[in-house]
């Protein structure tokens, strides 16, 4: 269970974090391609013109048979234009193999021709095609090889074979793509029955300081797309993920200048959307895979997009399986759980989940400012659970220590705002008590001890207030602590732990999160007793069972068990009790209450009496008697200008 909450906090982060990205990618994408990238114009017979210059680039078949007479070759083209024109039909195979050097097709076992399309339309948005294969693994991808896929792509009728005497590069081009990947293994910690002996019982499982494994995975469904409207490309600059989709003219000509050349159709085999918990560990036990491919043609734009986030995800990963930290201080998990999330939820509520996810953050910001703005005009104790806030922060501090416990899974932005919680709390404590450290009674294990002093003398209704307080607690124990005491000995004798640490740890947020929300039942008993509800902070209330509220949609969104997506309505009950009492004990907001809060300041009431009308007669003086008026309004009376006029 605290794992799967912990799963919750992390889904509107996570959310948050992707969209954020996403747009500041778009952002640079769509600066670059108005710098680097020109569409290509499907019946164009002259060309295309070069980005930044008017210099033209001619078709390929119009191409120059000699640079001018003052021109360089340049190795690295500076502009490369599309070879083959938008309409073209083509023929793909593709053929799977664990070597880089492929013989002569005909040689090759039937069964590694896994891909066989002929007449596909380049630049037809409706040509969809599907196909479903499966072949035998060969003994060196079982071995911890890797696994490649071979692309053999032509004009329709055209030879694709390399080896062939009547191969043409004009015509037909080959490469490759591996379909496998190498991840780490993932980790488990070594846990064990603490009452039992550690060798009979302990979990089967990588340590989690041991050194990482890599393993060789597969998965079995890519998408493989068409890019017609790429157009002309600035080479040098193009984003590195797609310029290793770019397969440029294998003779290397160029036009006349030298400096630009020209590129096959970019064939994109798109992998964004496989998730690492759908993949196949290759090892000696699998013998055959499936196959699973979509033909399609994609729009230039969302190539760009998901071709450089696939690469950035990917590049994480590889730092993380060798223990380098990536740039962005993660190992891909957070995206990895954003894409499950895009795949599994429904769209409609994914996108209500990321609207209110704006509006989380900003429930939670004012909860936050009209919490403490509460507390710092807070003058008196009326209405306030000391031992509440002391629990809270007791609660959070078990918390936050669980989540360092498990700090791999938990991220920093998890970790500050956990303490910045325990800190508000804290500071709740020193407005209400003084905390003093007192020398303790002679015979005392400790010299000091830290106690709580009052700030001032309290009132009758504060002494009520600590009373009521106090008989709610009681119960309270009287309920929670063979709860506690239950959990504790069903999670001693039947899970495992890393050490009594961890058990303990364990067992107390395990407790926090599943009767968490007894710890505001005292507040609406100190409700009942005084029937009152002034000393609520109304708004700071609303602003966070908003966010509870929140919190039950998230928790239908994200993945976790069903106890526990149960458990996130426990919050909703005390709401409905909150305003239950709210409507039972109205509040006159024009007058000071009885607890010092709210009314009409007195310049208000005195600009009320000044813009009065006057009904005295007119014999009678005004100012002797305006003043009554004004003394019996705002409650001063001003004796001395009294006696003067009497």
């Amino acid at each position: 269970m605290p794992e799967a909450r912990q799963e919750e906090q992390q889904g509107g982060s996570i959310l948050r974090t992707a969209v954020q990205s996403i747009g500041i990618f778009l952002l640079i994408q769509f600066v670059t391609r108005q710098l680097a990238g020109t569409p290509q114009n499907s019946d164009s017979a002259k060309g295309a013109v070069v980005p930044g210059s008017n210099v033209p680039i001619p078709e390929y078949s119009l191409r120059p048979p000699t640079l001018n007479p003052d021109a360089s070759y340049n190795p690295i083209p500076q502009a490369v234009a599309p070879m083959w024109p938008v309409g073209s039909e083509l023929d793909i195979s593709v053929y799977i193999s664990p070597s880089l050097i492929m013989p002569s097709l005909k040689s090759l076992p039937k069964e590694s021709l896994v891909i066989n399309e002929k007449a596909f339309k380049f630049g037809d948005w409706k040509e969809k095609r599907e196909i479903h294969a499966d072949f035998a693994v060969p003994k060196e991808v079982q071995n911890n090889g890797t696994l490649f896929a071979h692309f053999y792509v032509g004009q329709t009728g055209s030879v694709l074979d390399p080896t062939a005497p009547n191969y043409d590069t004009s015509k037909a081009y080959h490469f490759f793509r591996p379909l496998t990947q190498y991840l780490p293994k993932k980790k488990v910690k070594k846990t064990r029955n603490l009452l039992a002996g550690a060798n009979a019982t302990e979990e089967v499982g990588d340590d989690a300081s041991a050194p990482k494994v890599i393993a060789s995975y597969y998965h079995p469904n890519f998408t493989i797309s068409l890019i017609p409207d790429s157009g002309v490309q600035n080479y040098p600059a193009l984003h590195p993920a797609v310029r290793s989709f770019v397969q440029l003219e294998q003779t290397g000509v160029r036009d006349a200048s030298g400096q630009n050349g020209w590129y096959y159709p970019i064939l994109y085999t798109n992998t964004f959307w496989q998730l690492k918990k759908h993949m196949t560990e290759l090892n000696s036990t699998v013998t055959r895979l499936p196959l699973n491919v979509n033909i399609n043609n994609l729009n230039n734009w969302k190539f760009s997009i998901l071709s450089a986030m696939d690469e950035g995800l990917k590049q994480q990963a590889r730092a993380a399986a060798s223990g380098q930290s990536s740039p962005s201080g993660g190992d891909g998990s957070e995206m990895e759980m954003f894409k499950e999330i895009l795949i599994d939820s429904n769209s409609y509520l994914l996108a209500t989940t990321a609207v209110v996810s704006v509006l989380h953050m900003v429930f939670e910001m004012l909860a936050f400012k009209n919490d403490v703005s509460h507390w710092r005009k807070k003058k008196d104790n009326v209405g306030t659970s000391v031992r509440t806030i002391l629990a809270n922060v007791f609660m959070q501090s078990i918390i936050f220590l669980y989540l360092m416990d498990n700090n791999e899974n938990t991220s920093w932005m998890i970790l500050f705002g956990q303490g910045i919680g325990i800190a508000i709390e804290a500071w709740k404590i020193t407005k209400t008590v003084n905390v003093r450290v007192r020398p303790t009674a002679p015979g005392s294990l400790l010299p000091y001890s830290v106690v709580f002093e009052d700030k001032h003398q309290l009132s009758e209704t504060e002494k009520k207030t600590q009373e009521y307080d106090q008989i709610a607690f009681k119960y309270l124990y009287i309920v929670a602590m063979p709860l506690l005491l239950a959990y504790s000995v069903y999670s001693l004798l039947y899970e495992t732990h890393k050490s009594w640490y961890s058990f303990i740890i364990t067992t107390l947020v395990g407790s926090v999160y599943a009767y968490g929300f007894l710890m505001m039942v005292p507040s609406l008993y100190i409700n009942y007793r005084l029937k009152s509800v002034a000393h609520i902070p109304a708004r700071t209330m609303m602003y966070k069972f908003l966010n509870t509220f929140i919190d039950d949609l998230f928790a239908f969104t994200i993945k976790m068990p069903t106890l526990h997506r149960l458990a996130t309505l426990r919050d909703d009950v005390i709401f409905f009790v909150y305003l239950y009492q709210a409507w039972k004990y109205k509040i006159d907001y024009t007058r000071i209450n009885e607890f010092g809060q709210g009314g009409e300041g007195e310049e208000e009431v005195e600009k009320k009496v000044a813009a009065k009308p006057l009904t005295a007669p007119a014999d009678v003086d005004v100012v002797a008697s305006a003043e009554p008026a004004v003394a019996k309004t705002t409650g001063v009376a001003k004796k001395d200008e009294g006696r003067k006029r009497k």
